[in-house]
């Protein structure tokens, strides 16, 4: 995809005819095809899928399942992998599954979604965050290793916007420091990093199915490993700590069952795998169709007042999740909720991602997290925002994202 460059620029004076929307003028896409951040892409197949689920009475966690962890676990290479019902389950139990508790600390990046560090929480353990690189938005590797202390059990990184963690550095103080890794692949199915795929270079890979994601099941997880002791505590756990299902009772496993943990109720369905199953196959296509849109908003985007997202690093691959340009603030002249509020007038939908752990009231309260502390992630949080970014999206769309974007900036650096 080749748009046309960008005509124009912040430096045009305004023109009545190129007014926002908030001052009056007509928005770039009409009400009724507004840019939805985030729209899953569900067609005749995954709704076909679904249907057949429905048809054969059995919704709940059964062969759709099983097939989806085999599927899954094909394409990531991954020796074992277990279906769980959302992301956050996913790092949850991968914790509790690695013995992680009460009395322990586990280093995760201050740059996350709040559901990273809340699985922490649950597990009984206390979060100690790191700040970010401020280009990638991901945890830096040079500020992990003065945060370990005898308690610290664990790192758990986060490839942001389906970029890689540099992990070689954080893989050689896990070894020397005996701590488990768990890495948050929400972002990154198809991301890899110097030729190994994202979620096997830790202990555990934890995937999301959220509606925004990749895949999406309406809601649901994964977790991959190489270690099949970790796949079968975190299956077990996964459905109240009990040694079968109702699947297995059903086609001839064991009559009954133990508990043997108490466990949660945290079990993918058959229908949400019956959602997914379909969408296995498009993933190299969404994603050469995302590679595509990414770089259509890097030239249509070029001379605006932002800070475009890095190009990916050599021997890496990028999912291409997230397209988070910075907002170089103090040239447009407005803050960035403003900027939200006249992109949505333009009915273009953009989202926050995110809005850092120790700005979060929770967590300042607990934990005594301050703004000083991460400098980094305090100014990624206050400027970033994410854009559109779908395989669904035409050529159209990102010039119309362009557009609402650069006749905003315009118009406030006029009024300034």
């Amino acid at each position: 995809m080749k748009p046309a460059p960008l005509t124009g620029g912040p430096s045009i004076p305004l023109q009545e005819d190129d007014r926002p929307a908030i001052a009056g003028g007509t928005p770039v896409r009409a009400r009724d095809a507004r840019l939805v951040f985030g729209a899953p892409v569900i067609g005749d197949a995954e709704i076909a899928s679904v249907v057949e689920c429905l048809r054969s009475h059995w919704i709940g966690l059964g062969p759709r399942v099983e097939q989806l962890e085999q599927e899954f676990a094909r394409y990531k290479g991954a020796p074992y992998a277990a279906a769980v019902s959302s992301g956050t389950a996913a790092i949850h139990l991968a914790l509790v599954a690695l013995g992680i508790g009460a009395g322990d600390e586990v280093i995760a990046p201050a740059m996350t979604f709040c559901s990273t560090i809340h699985s922490i929480v649950h597990a009984g353990a206390r979060p100690v965050l790191v700040d970010c690189n401020r280009s990638t938005f991901n945890i830096d590797p040079g500020l992990i290793e003065k945060e370990i202390t005898p308690r610290t059990r664990a790192v758990l990184v986060v490839h942001m916007c389906g970029r890689c963690c540099d992990m070689d550095p954080i893989l050689d103080i896990a070894r020397r420091h005996k701590l488990h890794v768990i890495e948050d692949c929400a972002h990154a199915i198809e991301s890899s990093y110097h030729g190994q795929p994202a979620g096997l270079m830790g202990d555990a890979g934890c995937f999301s199915f959220y509606p925004t994601k990749n895949v999406a099941t309406c809601d649901g997880g994964m977790v991959v490993t190489r270690d099949p002791e970790l796949q079968q505590r975190v299956k077990v756990l996964s459905l109240h700590g009990m040694t079968a299902d109702a699947w297995s009772r059903f086609v001839g496993g064991p009559s009954g069952y133990e508990v043997v943990a108490a466990g949660f109720k945290y079990n993918m369905t058959d229908l949400a795998a019956a959602l997914a199953l379909p969408q296995l196959g498009m993933i190299e296509e969404h994603w050469k169709r995302r590679e595509q849109i990414w770089q259509a908003y890097n030239e249509r985007l070029s001379g605006l007042p932002l800070l475009l997202p890095p190009p990916p690093e050599p021997d890496t691959r990028h999912a291409y999740h997230l397209y988070t340009p910075l907002l170089s603030l103090e040239e447009i002249g407005a803050p960035r909720e403003k900027i939200i509020a006249a992109l949505a007038g333009e009915n273009v939908g953009v989202g926050i991602h995110y809005v850092p752990i120790h700005q979060q009231p929770y967590y300042r309260q607990r934990f005594g997290f301050a703004d000083s502390d991460f400098p980094n992630a305090t100014f990624v949080g206050g400027r970033t925002i994410s854009l559109p970014l779908s395989p669904a999206m035409s050529e159209q769309d990102v010039e119309d994202v362009a557009t609402a974007l650069a006749r905003i900036f315009r118009y406030y650096k006029a009024a300034a």
